[in-house]
């Protein structure tokens, strides 16, 4: 192994190496495969996430997948499954959810692609809606809008995601502004297709719109009560937006944030706690008539290298070994400084940035993922997390902390960070905290108020009993937002401990359960992993030697640690109901 200070040189040349070659590149990524894997045609398949791993490292198996191509397909797939009682489950095309909404019980199960269902179904330019299949992915979406002159103003950066998926977890963008920060907000009308008894066929459609108060079910619906056939969105006429990124010492963070959301109709703040910084993103709405054709082509959403991806992975791997936590840090500082300087991947005319403010239309400017589109297939350039080869394995945390707690929530991180300065620096490697601004949903499984989400990337071990340096900050601060200040965790990221009594966070679960019933009365589209989230059955905490390392139980014993390799079940620094693995 190379000296630590050669190692720590080699590392930051091979960041430079790797924004510049992010900043140049031809987009030339070999596309994610498959989520399912099947050893025959369609039979006895396998499905896991675009990360390759759930949070329990489990394998979901099911006997076998169904591609529909047309909603009739798609009554006849559900209507066979039902007559026979078969569990069924819903993936999407590139299934970016981390918890297990994917899987169905047992290995009889049916898997039901909306791969194919991927056509855009109609545009009202008067009435300003777009109806698409459950399928189309956002980029499409937002572009085939954006044709029409019409715009979705809030959604997810990243545009790999499906409708279907984004409603089935409650995706979201940044805003405290107009109809709000979520995707389900402008959903005007589902058709969703659901199990029925023999005298309707074992299989129906049923078309829910405006007015009709099971909207507010189908609206963030986690795939229970069916498969989403098509949706319709309300959208607005096409606009551009100005951004600029200010950065400014945190100080203030935790005053500023409940006033930011407030000034700047599309505002977010990326925080770097290791260094003391803060960035804001100044992004407002603007004249189609103010000069400018910007585009947003996010750095860490382009494919890289896979040797490159492989020497960065290996690094940190031997960081996390060796404890060499000030290397982290110099090369967090790199990584943030490289970042900034690139303003994150915007550019004023599609190919050079020259300088804030930078404007351009709304879908160039709104979300990205260059990554994910290419017709190549030999895996020597991919999306960083590709399971496929030696890249980035990390955790993903989302929490929605209310805007009446959110300063306190911000100004126990900063404690702790001041008694640990060193112990987020691995957070800064992977793009640091970005904080959204979301705003209260009327779905029922939507966000309960105005909140500030919180969304948490830090490195994760191949091996699920090998501790993570600084391991108990991040654990910390997981539970301090999810258990002192009620947090809410994102339904599309996280570990088993976010989502522990969640369900009793929603003021109106016991109303979106009651359409479940209605809608799937036998359960066949709800599994384990629902049944657990939804207060049905147990706790999704899973108790066993080293599970707190991993996220699937809050340690109350040394055993649920690593005790062999020093890290021991202790309270936490600052929050001391907390109990996370310390060295």
């Amino acid at each position: 192994m190379p000296h630590l200070k050669s190692q720590n040189t080699m590392f930051q040349l091979l960041l430079l190496l790797k924004f510049t070659t992010i900043l140049f590149i031809m987009v030339n990524s070999s596309p994610p495969e498959d989520p399912i894997m099947c050893s025959s045609k369609n039979r006895n398949c396998t499905i896991t996430n675009s990360y390759g791993a759930f949070p329990d490292r489990s394998v979901c198996r099911a006997a076998d997948a169904a591609y529909p191509t047309t909603e009739e397909e798609l009554i006849s797939v559900v209507a066979t499954a039902t007559k026979a009682k078969r569990k069924m489950k819903v993936a999407t095309r590139s299934s970016h959810s981390i918890p297990k909404l994917v899987c169905p019980d047992g290995e009889e199960g049916l898997l039901i692609s909306t791969k194919l269902l991927n056509r855009k179904v109609e545009i009202d330019r008067v009435r300003m809606t777009i109806t698409v299949e459950s399928g189309v992915t956002l980029k499409r979406l937002i572009h085939e809008a954006a044709k029409a002159g019409l715009a979705l103003p809030n959604v997810p950066y990243w545009w790999g995601f499906t409708i279907g998926g984004m409603l089935g977890t409650g995706a979201h963008g940044s805003t405290l502004f107009g109809d709000g920060s979520a995707v389900e907000d402008y959903v005007i009308q589902i058709r969703i297709v659901t199990p029925a008894g023999p005298e309707e066929g074992y299989g129906k459609v049923q078309t829910i719109a405006s007015g009709d108060p099971d909207l507010k079910a189908a609206r963030v619906s986690l795939g229970v009560l069916g498969v989403i056939s098509q949706v319709t969105f309300k959208l607005q006429p096409l606009f551009k937006r100005s951004i600029t990124y200010s950065v400014k010492k945190d100080v203030d963070l935790a005053d500023q944030v409940t006033r930011f959301g407030y000034q700047h109709e599309f505002a977010d703040i990326t925080w770097h706690p290791s260094q003391g910084e803060a960035v804001y993103r100044i992004d407002d709405r603007v004249y189609t008539n103010v000069s400018g054709n910007g585009l947003y082509d996010s750095a860490g959403f382009r494919s890289m290298p896979s040797t490159q991806l492989a020497i960065i992975r290996t690094t940190e791997e031997d960081k996390e070994m060796t404890g060499d936590a000030d290397g982290k840090c110099t090369n967090a500082k790199l990584s943030t400084s490289e970042l900034i300087s690139i303003a994150y991947g915007l550019t004023n005319n599609g190919t050079v940035f020259t300088g804030y403010p930078v404007v351009g239309y709304n879908n160039r400017i709104q979300t990205s993922g260059a990554c994910l589109y290419s017709p190549n297939d030999d895996l020597k350039e991919v999306c960083p997390w590709d399971p496929r080869v030696k890249g980035l394995f990390y955790y993903n945390t989302g929490i929605s902390v209310s805007m009446s707690k959110v300063k306190s929530f911000i100004e126990d991180v900063q404690k702790l960070n001041d008694l640990v300065p060193i112990a987020l620096c691995g957070v800064d490697l992977y793009n640091d905290i970005l904080m959204r601004y979301v705003t209260a949903s009327t779905a029922y499984l939507g966000k309960q108020e105005d909140a500030v989400d919180f969304d948490i990337v830090y490195y994760r071990s191949q091996d699920p009993m090998a501790p993570r340096l600084y391991e108990d900050i991040p654990e910390e601060i997981e539970q301090i937002g999810v258990f002192k200040y009620g947090g809410l965790p994102h339904w599309g990221k996280n570990r088993n401990v976010a989502f522990e009594g969640v369900i009793k966070k929603y003021r109106n679960a016991k109303e979106f359960l009651k359409v479940k019933e209605k809608y799937d009365p036998l359960g066949l589209f709800s599994s384990s992993w629902t049944d657990e989230v939804l207060g049905l059955r147990g706790g999704v905490t899973i108790v066993r030697e080293g599970c707190a390392l991993e996220g699937l139980c809050v340690c109350s014993k040394d055993i649920h640690c690593a005790p062999s390799k020093g890290y021991f079940c202790r309270p936490g620094k600052v929050y001391k109901k907390a109990r996370v693995c310390a060295r």
